[in-house]
């Protein structure tokens, strides 16, 4: 299912599910059907895949005119962040694509050997915007404003000491990620001044449950810059996958419903690049991964 958090005239956010180039809205569809349903995407996370199915269900039932009073056209919807407020910080992955070690090995203060185990960091709720949003460049912390697309997993339930064999069975479903970075923001070696400004995590467009995408081990995934692309890899080529790294994070702390995680990023991203290039005000930059979409954002100086 392709699940959406959206606004009609910019009022209050609903949750919605994409279909045909329409927004099935839920609180709708539970008034036609006299159904209770969630009304945002962590109350519907929380209740798991199994009331995903139920809200299937209903959809298939309704009849043509039913229908036609639940769903709106896309172009009349703004859809914002699939989780517009995480519950925690996104937990980010840093070094998981081969090529992305050896460019930051060269421009960067980081080894050029492959990490042991997964790089973590994080970054906060207030990171999270919309796709068709502004990220802001605080001209007055960082010079060095990177690009980082990323594949994101959301979390279906709370986990710890989960094997990789078990893995999946955590995973909700997928959004994408801009890990937006910057490079010059980074204290001895600590990452969050870099990657934790607001705006530095757009989101969505869309959430997609884990049954629409059947191996995200093998995703491509692009992002563009003024229509030039900068990136273009594939999630298959990660260090660590989805199993690893469930197994890893839900050794070190509890996983929970509503939990992100951004996978990391491939090669391609300013920093590696000779020479270097950077995002400056007005720009526009659009991070795609097969299976989900495209979010795109207009940098901003503040």
């Amino acid at each position: 299912m392709k699940l959406a958090t959206y606004t009609i005239n910019h009022i209050v956010p609903r949750l919605g599910v994409v279909l045909d180039n329409h927004m099935i809205d839920l609180e709708d569809l539970a008034k036609i059907k006299k159904e209770s349903l969630p009304s945002t995407m962590l109350d519907l996370i929380d209740l798991g895949l199994p009331e995903v199915a139920r809200i299937q269900l209903l959809i298939d039932s309704l009849t043509a005119e039913e229908k036609s009073n639940c769903e709106y056209p896309l172009s009349n919807v703004t859809f914002l962040a699939p989780i517009p407020k995480p519950r925690k910080n996104i937990i980010g992955i840093g070094l998981n694509y081969t090529e992305h070690v050896a460019e930051s090995a060269r421009t960067l203060d980081t080894s050029n050997e492959l990490p042991q185990q997964p790089v973590i960091f994080s970054k906060p709720p207030t990171t999270v915007t919309a796709t068709n949003t502004e990220i802001l460049h605080n001209t007055k912390l960082t010079q060095q404003l990177d690009w980082e697309v990323e594949l994101a997993v959301i979390i279906s339930k709370k986990g710890k000491y989960v094997s990789k064999a078990d893995a999946m069975d955590y995973v909700f479903g997928y959004t994408v990620i801009n890990d937006i970075s910057a490079r010059d923001c980074r204290r001895s070696g600590q990452w969050i001044v870099s990657k934790g400004q607001d705006t530095f995590a757009p989101m969505g467009p869309i959430l997609v449950t884990k049954d629409e995408i059947p191996n995200p081990h093998n995703l491509n995934l692009s992002l563009k810059v003024n229509g030039v692309e900068k990136q273009n890899s594939n999630t298959k080529f990660m260090l660590f996958n989805i199993n690893d790294l469930i197994e890893d994070l839900s050794t070190v702390f509890t996983l929970e419903a509503g939990d992100i995680i951004a996978t990391g990023t491939p090669a391609g991203v300013g920093a590696g690049r000779n020479p270097q290039e950077w995002m400056w005000d007005g720009d526009v930059v659009e991070a795609t991964v097969e299976g989900i979409g495209t979010i795109v954002n207009t940098v901003k100086e503040i």
